[in-house]
């Protein structure tokens, strides 16, 4: 992952904006979309659902939890309800810092998220193996002495073990206070047929996807307190009508997605 824009070579970021429907991409995104819809066809389904859980775990964390700061990294291409959207129809002081190392990302997410009065959006050309200098610059628009929710959606499945995303996700964790809290999905290994997509998109693209086992994810949380229902696929987590449109066969063994609180 780097901060160059590649037209040339397909970028998550792009292929995600493409499948969730999204105009944001260049043929050759749109090119290896269509290879993962065609090995598994439900993936567009997939791709909603993790926006949907994205919005439930906002709404808890800024409602009943209270959180009024959020780092979120791997931000992705601006969608319907962003996390500062989310957040700042609850509580308009919020406060986000949004990191992305796709250089398209980054102009979109300037020109697109704007913050309420109250509150404030800050965007970081940074990689989430970079943790140290994430946590630097975040610090200038969030306060670490006060709690602060840390996003990690669908970012830890584009690391390596070598990356050791365990190690990068504690580091992260270690600068934020107690009452803080992570919440984290990504795509699991036991469907066969996501296994095969993410096999084809892995062989034409700028970056790799790793699929990992159930365990494997939840053991990002040890040391926290889950909250209930703990880790689930998204259609489990919270439901609510929202999510009813886009609740399919097979979803429910392709990601898990979990929150928790830093003691």
């Amino acid at each position: 992952m780097n901060g160059t824009l590649r037209t040339d070579r397909p970028h998550s970021a792009r292929v995600w904006n493409y499948l969730l429907g999204g105009k944001d991409n260049y043929p050759v995104d749109s090119e290896v979309g269509d290879v993962i819809l065609s090995t598994f066809p439900e993936f567009a389904a997939v791709a909603r659902l993790q926006r949907v859980f994205l919005s439930r775990a906002v709404r808890h964390l800024a409602g009943e939890a209270g959180i009024r700061q959020f780092l979120d990294i791997g931000t992705g291409l601006p969608t319907a309800d962003n996390t500062h959207e989310v957040a700042q129809r609850i509580a308009p002081d919020s406060r986000i810092v949004y990191v992305d190392n796709d250089p398209l990302v980054l102009v979109h997410a300037r020109a697109l998220l704007t913050s309420s009065p109250e509150g404030a959006c800050a965007y970081l050309s940074e990689d989430v193996r970079n943790p140290e200098r994430i946590l630097a610059e975040a610090a200038k628009t969030l306060d670490f002495d006060k709690p602060v929710a840390l996003t990690l959606l669908g970012i830890m499945g584009q690391l390596s073990d070598d990356d050791r995303p365990a190690d990068l996700v504690a580091t992260l964790l270690d600068a934020l206070p107690s009452g803080s809290y992570l919440a984290l999905s990504d795509g699991v290994d036991t469907n066969a047929a996501l296994n095969t997509a993410v096999t084809a998109y892995n062989a034409q693209s700028a970056n790799t996807y790793h699929l990992r086992s159930p365990a494997q994810i939840a053991a990002f949380f040890r040391g926290l307190d889950l909250v209930e229902p703990g880790v689930v696929p998204p259609s489990a987590w919270r439901p609510d009508g929202a999510a009813t449109a886009y609740d399919i066969q097979g979803a429910v063994d392709v990601g898990v997605c979990g929150v928790a609180r830093k003691r």
